[in-house]
């Protein structure tokens, strides 16, 4: 009988990471320096989640798709993805400005990678005092100027920055480009891929005073260059509700902040349901009597098959809920 699965997150050594998903989350981040990120449920090549509680525990999220099939994602994503989970979620800590950078969409990806495009958003669990983000351009430009302000190193002239504060969405359309700023502690939803173009990198250089590969011809054709009204999202919250953040193509997302039960029903869906605690702790409850706890900075998958079930806080709790509509 499938169960909600949790599983081992995957730390990554970034050059701009920080302690806090240590501090924060408590995540075991051993030798790692600066842990930038957690990978909590992947199904990237040489990456792929091992599940972490229960009967099942030790097998591969791909192993699990492979014998329970639409059982485990749903029988529509199952035709459309085979053995591939279609997202990766994760936490990210920037202590330091990630680069700037574009992701393709899904037929440029094919087209060069053989893989699916990036598209993703971002739910800002914590942001220090004056962090900021980049996304999209602040007016519309070329990229013939675009690649000019590059040369120049004056490209930040092009660029929309925003302030960040706790709460706050950017949905990131593959072709949009953006940069996490220091003192951002986030949530990231993606399609399941690796490809990342890094534009610039602000003339930082590695631990040994390298700097970093930059792809910026391959970025230049995959670039939106449309300058936009508004790029956070707006959204509602309100208590002890299920309400929508953002639904695309790829990923639905909605928010939950809750201090009692809520029923959960998922008669009407074909999908599996994967929840991400980003504050306080709570329990699943499924099959009447059985149950999975779920604490901040903490994700859980719950298998397409598991129609309803009961969130139970044991206090003031917020958790995204993300699926594939």
């Amino acid at each position: 009988m499938l169960y909600p699965l949790k599983f081992k997150p995957i730390l990554k050594d970034r050059i701009w990471g920080g302690e806090k998903l240590k501090t924060k989350f408590g995540k075991k981040t051993g030798k790692i320096a600066a842990c930038g990120e957690s990978w909590e449920i992947s199904g990237i090549e040489d990456n792929v989640s091992v599940v972490l509680n229960g009967y099942l525990k030790d097998n591969s999220l791909q192993d699990l798709i492979e014998v329970y099939m639409g059982d485990l994602v749903g029988e529509k994503v199952y035709q459309q993805f085979g053995i591939e989970f279609p997202l990766l979620i994760k936490f990210i800590d920037a202590k330091d400005i990630l680069s700037l950078q574009v992701h393709p969409n899904d037929e440029l990806a094919n087209k060069r990678h053989n893989a699916y495009g990036k598209t993703e958003m971002w739910y800002i669990i914590e942001s220090d005092e004056g962090a900021e983000i980049i996304s999209g351009f602040s007016r519309n430009t070329s990229k013939e100027e675009f690649s000019a302000q590059l040369k120049n190193k004056t490209v930040e002239d092009l660029l929309n920055t925003e302030k960040t504060k706790q709460g706050d969405v950017y949905f990131l359309p593959a072709g949009r480009i953006h940069a996490i700023g220091a003192g951002n502690f986030l949530a990231e939803i993606q399609q399941t891929s690796d490809i990342t173009y890094r534009v610039y990198d602000w003339e930082r250089t590695d631990n040994n005073g390298n700097p970093r590969e930059l792809h910026t011809e391959l970025a230049l054709d995959a670039m939106d260059y449309n300058t936009y009204n508004n790029y956070k999202t707006v959204y509602h919250s309100e208590l002890n509700q299920t309400n929508n953040i953002l639904s695309c193509r790829y990923f639905t997302c909605n928010i939950l902040q809750c201090n009692h039960q809520i029923q959960k029903d998922f008669f009407n869906f074909d999908t599996f349901v994967i929840y991400m605690c980003v504050e306080g702790k709570c329990k699943i409850e499924y099959n009447n009597d059985l149950s999975e706890s779920l604490c901040a900075g903490e994700c859980i998958l719950v298998p397409a098959v598991i129609k309803d079930f009961l969130i139970t806080p044991d206090e003031n709790t917020k958790l995204l809920e993300v699926f594939i509509a």
